[in-house]
């Protein structure tokens, strides 16, 4: 081994000094990540997640009887009656099971620009003349009490046209009113 002169020994390596490939104690460059696999990566991931979100949505909503609220139609009944008239959905059963509602009728509002609350609220007036041609002794039934579903100004924008004449009673009945 040679020494500097004046007899120094040489100096340490730096501490960021870049050895030589293939020098002793030399190690690989790690490889540069490329943008474009991380974004493929990430849609993976996301998409991933939308189809186990997607199915989750579906396996709570189809089985356990539960029915887009704007899609039940006249002669189903629900197990409960919803505690507004702002649902998505709906649990419905079968009459012959114990239930709280039975869709009597479903109208239809015309297509347009949404006609607004009050021309919605008056259009529900509608559903007493269907329950009596439904059901005409339920009509004069103390028992039975109407609930409604109809469209908002958010759900028109989703295509829902439809108000939902619901007959109801406080006690769960089994079989139909009609």
């Amino acid at each position: 081994m040679t020494y500097p002169p004046h007899g120094y020994p040489p100096p340490p390596p730096q501490p960021y000094s870049q050895p030589q490939p293939g020098a002793p104690g030399s190690f690989p460059a790690p490889p540069k990540n490329s943008s474009a696999l991380k974004w493929v990566l990430l849609a993976v991931v996301v998409g991933v997640a939308l189809v186990v979100a997607a199915g989750a949505v579906f396996y709570l909503a189809r089985d356990r009887g539960a029915t887009e609220a704007s899609q039940v139609r006249a002669g189903e009944c629900l197990a409960e009656v919803p505690d507004s008239s702002r649902v998505l959905y709906v649990k419905t059963v079968g009459c012959d099971q114990p239930h709280h509602g039975e869709v009597f009728a479903v109208l239809t509002l015309p297509d347009g620009d949404f006609p607004g609350d009050a021309a919605v609220v008056e259009y529900t007036d509608k559903c007493g003349p269907a329950l009596a041609g439904y059901a005409p002794d339920a009509a004069h039934d103390s028992g039975i009490q109407l609930f409604v579903l109809y469209p908002t100004a958010d759900s028109w924008q989703r295509g829902d046209r439809t108000v939902t004449c619901v007959a109801t009673s406080k006690n769960p009945r089994s079989g139909k009113i009609g």
